[in-house]
């Protein structure tokens, strides 16, 4: 194995802000694993929405309005003192970079040395040591050093063996998109023969639902964008039907059709959900890129006895689901388009003008 060198090249994050704030470097210091870590050369890594809401400060309360609104210079409001996942200040400069692929090149104090060579996929939302139930956590490339960069060091427990003919390109549109989806899917309890509706469908974690939820053998209503190759795309993952963005849920469903809502956008529509939901039916989200504030009639909520899951956390479990459903073929990667991470704020412009279907991979090993 190739000795690890002192440098690397990587993206500092030096605020929260616009795209100025995404400073490309060749000179990072090379992290050392601590006891119980491995450092990881990164062969891939991938642009989210959650990489774009954190350098902006979307998640500080102060925000009310969608991603793409402070996508390109973020917002006036002030975000410095709680604009992370956990509502707390940024700890700069940080690398960022949620999605991680790569192969382990050295371990800490306490790691067996037979994970050297060991191919990984990093999980996004990692458990603190302090949670008992997995609740209490932290997200790769905010509370800690991420993917944008030739290598990143992680918590041995969090880089998780794969076995599989992807490339690491393809493998690293997987581990935030599709860990989130099945995360959700395995906390709401898709069954199979559930009428499914999945918002933002051509989207990452939107393709990753409808994927995982034909897995299930589920009927998905996927609503995306009235685009002809989006359409396709998204057929093409297994939508049984198609709703445009912006047409009334209502009108085109109808009230009482639908088991499971899964959503990523909320936004002005959101109380159509509740509509649409057969009575028991159960509501899931992950995402807010639309707008976070909706209007809720509590009495849908109680006289049609709905459930509203809200999930962050990936469980072991599901993630474990997830290499399984990669190792077995059973879902596929969707590359929209290849970046060098040196063209970050390229890669994240064209990602914020969702004009293409699938995810907006990052190639960490291109000069």
């Amino acid at each position: 194995m190739n000795a690890v060198p002192k440098k690397m090249r990587g993206v500092h994050l030096t605020g929260l802000g616009g795209f100025e704030k995404l400073e490309y470097r060749t000179d990072i210091d090379v992290p050392t694993p601590k006891s119980g870590e491995v450092l990881v050369k990164i062969g891939a890594a991938a642009v989210n929405n959650t990489d774009v809401n954190t350098r902006i400060g979307w998640y500080s309360k102060s925000v009310n309005a969608s991603t793409n609104t402070g996508g390109d210079s973020g917002f006036e409001e002030e975000v410095q003192d709680d604009g992370t996942w956990l509502g707390q200040a940024m700890e700069l400069p940080r690398i960022q970079g949620a999605d991680g692929c790569g192969t382990i090149v050295a371990v800490g104090d306490g790691v067996s040395q037979e994970r050297l060579g060991e191919r990984v996929l990093i999980r996004t939302v990692q458990q603190r040591e302090s949670s008992e139930e997995g609740i209490e956590s932290i997200t790769f490339g905010s509370e800690c050093d991420g993917a944008f960069a030739e290598y990143a060091t992680v918590v041995s427990e969090e880089a998780f063996a794969i076995n599989s003919s992807l490339s690491d390109k393809e493998l690293a549109t997987f581990p935030c998109s599709y860990g989130t989806a099945e995360n959700l899917i395995h906390k709401v309890g898709v069954k199979k023969d559930d009428v499914v509706l999945v918002t933002g469908a051509s989207g990452g974690v939107g393709s990753a639902l409808v994927q995982l939820v034909k897995v299930r053998g589920g009927k998905v209503i996927a609503v995306c964008d009235n685009n002809e190759e989006k359409v396709e795309r998204v057929k093409s993952y297994g939508a049984d039907e198609i709703i445009f963005r912006g047409d009334s849920f209502v009108e085109k469903i109808g009230k009482m059709k639908v088991d499971v809502v899964l959503d990523g956008v909320a936004g002005k529509q959101w109380p159509e959900f509740l509509e649409i939901l057969k009575k028991g039916g159960k509501y899931g989200v992950i995402g807010a890129i639309a707008g976070s504030l909706v209007e809720l009639d509590v009495r849908n909520l109680y006289l049609k006895d709905l459930s509203l899951f809200g999930a962050t956390y990936q469980s072991k479990e599901s993630f474990l689901n997830l290499i399984n459903y990669i190792e077995e073929g059973k879902i596929k990667p969707i590359i929209a388009k290849e970046f060098p991470l040196k063209d970050i704020v390229e890669a994240q412009k064209t990602f914020l003008s969702k004009t293409l279907a699938g995810k907006f991979v990052l190639d960490v090993t291109a000069e």
